[in-house]
């Protein structure tokens, strides 16, 4: 898809993304440092600062999941903006924050996270090239510490890519969701399907996937 028409119809979705946003406050609860499990998450273009739409209900389910392990979350500090121009930036304060907090915290392991533009955000983070930017990547020394990746509302998909099949190293260890006529992932024209991953169950599997790979360990 050109550029310039992906961008029209994520401005369109941002527009009803911002709108739901209005109606749901982000939080970012952020627990003691040091916690056993951090999420880093980066919301969707057009929301407030924090964890956004999905980001909240997210880390709430990954918690529920983990009765014995603390777990903090941080909302990526970025623009989010409607010219998409902010993902790489965004991916760069997503890199800077895991590394800050790895270098403090020997134990904390990692799930990272976004939502629409914020998806862009983790897959710059982790090393994928995008057409959204380019920002800062994760050091691939800190892999074995990022337990999962659970992404909604790709863009990455618009190019017939995934990060299963465009990360060896995170590939598998993502759980991607993209609903059936989503505009910012399925190249479709169905913008109530892009905020349709609150209430269509895609949270809480995304949220299972998170907790099993941390047991995993």
């Amino acid at each position: 898809m050109p550029v310039s028409k992906f961008w029209r119809r994520t401005s369109i979705a941002a527009a009803v993304t911002a709108g739901a946003a209005a109606l749901v406050l982000p939080s970012d609860a952020s627990a003691a440092p040091c916690s056993d499990v951090e999420v880093v998450f980066a919301r969707g273009t057009g929301e407030r600062p924090g964890l956004g739409i999905v980001g909240a209900p997210l880390v709430e389910d990954i918690k529920r999941r983990l009765p014995g392990k603390t777990v903090g979350s941080h909302a990526v500090d970025y623009a989010a903006n409607a010219s998409q121009t902010s993902a790489g930036p965004g991916a760069t304060a997503m890199t800077n924050h895991v590394t800050s907090v790895a270098a403090n915290c020997a134990d904390t392991v990692f799930v990272l996270g976004g939502y629409s533009q914020g998806a862009s955000v983790t897959d710059i983070a982790i090393g994928i090239p995008t057409n959204l930017g380019r920002g800062r990547t994760i050091p691939t020394a800190l892999a074995p510490r990022i337990k999962a990746v659970v992404v909604y509302g790709n863009p990455l998909r618009l190019g017939r890519q995934t990060i299963n099949s465009a990360s060896s190293l995170y590939g598998p260890k993502a759980k991607e969701f993209c609903n059936t006529g989503d505009p910012v992932c399925a190249n479709g024209f169905n913008f109530a399907a892009h905020l349709a991953y609150t209430r269509n169950g895609s949270v809480q599997q995304g949220g299972q996937f998170a907790a099993d790979r941390i047991n995993r360990a």
